[in-house]
């Protein structure tokens, strides 16, 4: 039996049946999905290798102690905690808004590649005390920070929620 489809105020306008398993779902492949590349990455490389990729990429293996371009990785290590307390509920919030609303497609898609991003990244913390990273992008000298898979799939939710909230407000005029 298809689910039956109406227009809703929030999300791409389509409200589903089908609950938060398949969101809850999409953020548990996101968490394995990062877990299973930064294994890799501590099982192959040591702190500060880097392996040549492409003229603009390289392989590396850096740890983060704070948080966003190493925000307050240098405080005394009460930032380990903070920054998992922090995942943590965020992760609580998260999961009670894709109850709120599992029906609105874009917005619970943003919401579970947060999830799952803040979620890979408390792993981190609490298993080494702090966060994997491995992608180096870098051009004419300059590196961009390096990141993770858990990192961009919180990037990737950042940017389907800001399309929501353009989307939504474009409907309501």
């Amino acid at each position: 039996m298809m689910a039956r489809a109406s227009r809703k105020s929030g999300g791409m306008g389509l409200q589903r049946s089908g609950g938060m398993l398949p969101w809850l779902g999409l953020a548990f492949i996101l968490v394995l999905m990062d877990q299973f590349t930064k294994v890799l990455v501590v099982g192959y490389y040591h702190l500060g290798d880097s392996s040549y990729v492409t003229s603009f990429f390289n392989m590396v293996r850096a740890h983060n102690s704070g948080a966003a371009f190493s925000f307050l990785a240098g405080a005394s290590g009460w930032q380990r905690w903070f920054f998992t307390g922090l995942g943590l509920v965020a992760a609580a919030v998260i999961i009670w808004m894709i109850k709120s609303h599992p029906g609105q497609r874009l917005f619970c898609f943003a919401m579970a590649c947060v999830l799952g991003g803040a979620l890979g990244n408390v792993i981190d913390r609490i298993l080494y005390g702090y966060v994997v990273d491995f992608l180096d992008f870098h051009s004419h000298g300059y590196h961009f920070p390096a990141f993770n898979l858990a990192d961009s799939a919180i990037t990737l939710g950042a940017a389907c929620l800001i399309l929501d909230e353009l989307l939504r407000v474009r409907r309501g005029r």
